[in-house]
């Protein structure tokens, strides 16, 4: 099958679903959690109020439920010392008279200031050292510009998916999911080298065939197990994502975006990349 008279097609794919997340960063940005924003996380069990009555005693602090269930509820607010905290939770005795305060957190603007820069800080060094090593790997400037532009639109599509889950439903970004965004670069990568790695052997096997034929016999040859290895973390991260617990459900979909993304940009991103690249220089000189 002749996998690259498509690359239009392809590359329009990636547009009608990067430009909304695009969108969507620029007018609504992401819903941080306050691992970025600073603020206080608390649990408390044996509440026998409604979760409207629990946020109402803490309303001074713009209180939201990060969680409601058997465990107890959660709630995210503004910086509140723990004292004050427990002072509010006592208030509620006399119809939560076994009510009690098994977690407090608070983590200062500052704080998340820090990790902002550290995340940007980690994108921008990782980004770096696989545009060199796959350069140097392969002993050509556009293997390693066409890996970090395929990566930059796998993390564009995960980061931009997160931004309208977080205006739509309020799903909120913490570090989960910066471990999230370097997992999948590096497993979009990893896709992608074995692909370049095909078109590589083949240039050595065949001398006389032009490049849009290896690469297309390139990606024929490695697509089947491109999917397959796929699919197993596919379907492992679905039923993670469906079954797992509340605190690991976002993590597992924000892998499962990246994982679809990357085993689709490895093949009908990068590949195609390398194709208009020599295009390209084909026709300046």
């Amino acid at each position: 099958m002749n996998w690259m008279k498509h690359l239009s097609l392809y590359f329009i794919l990636s547009a009608l679903v990067i430009i909304p997340g695009i969108y969507s960063l620029a007018r609504y940005g992401l819903k941080l959690s306050i691992e970025f924003t600073g603020g206080s996380r608390i649990t408390l069990v044996s509440m026998n109020s409604s979760a409207e009555d629990v946020l109402q005693s803490f309303k001074e602090y713009s209180p939201t439920i990060e969680s409601n269930d058997k465990d107890g509820i959660t709630l995210k607010m503004k910086e509140i010392s723990q004292d004050n905290a427990q002072k509010i939770v006592d208030t509620t005795k006399p119809y939560n008279p076994d009510a009690k305060m098994t977690s407090f957190e608070t983590i200062g603007p500052a704080l998340g200031g820090e990790t902002v820069r550290k995340t940007i800080n980690a994108l921008a060094i990782s980004s770096l050292i696989l545009l060199a090593y796959i350069s140097f790997t392969f002993k050509q400037l556009k293997y390693g510009i066409s890996a970090v532009i395929a990566m930059f639109h796998d993390t564009i599509v995960l980061i931009g998916s997160f931004s309208l889950l977080g205006h739509f439903y309020g799903i909120e970004v913490d570090l989960l999911f910066v471990t999230a965004v370097l997992t999948i670069l590096s497993f979009s990568v990893h896709d992608t080298i074995v692909v370049y790695d095909r078109i590589r052997e083949l240039s050595h096997k065949h001398k006389n065939i032009e490049y849009a034929s290896l690469v297309n016999q390139a990606v024929t040859e490695t697509i089947v197990r491109s999917l397959n290895n796929s699919l197993t973390i596919i379907f492992m991260l679905i039923a993670l994502f469906l079954i797992g617990g509340e605190t690991t459900k976002f993590f597992a979909l924000a892998l499962l975006i990246g994982t679809i993304t990357g085993t689709y940009s490895s093949t009908f991103t990068a590949a195609p990349l390398l194709l208009v690249w020599n295009r390209y220089f084909e026709k300046s000189r």
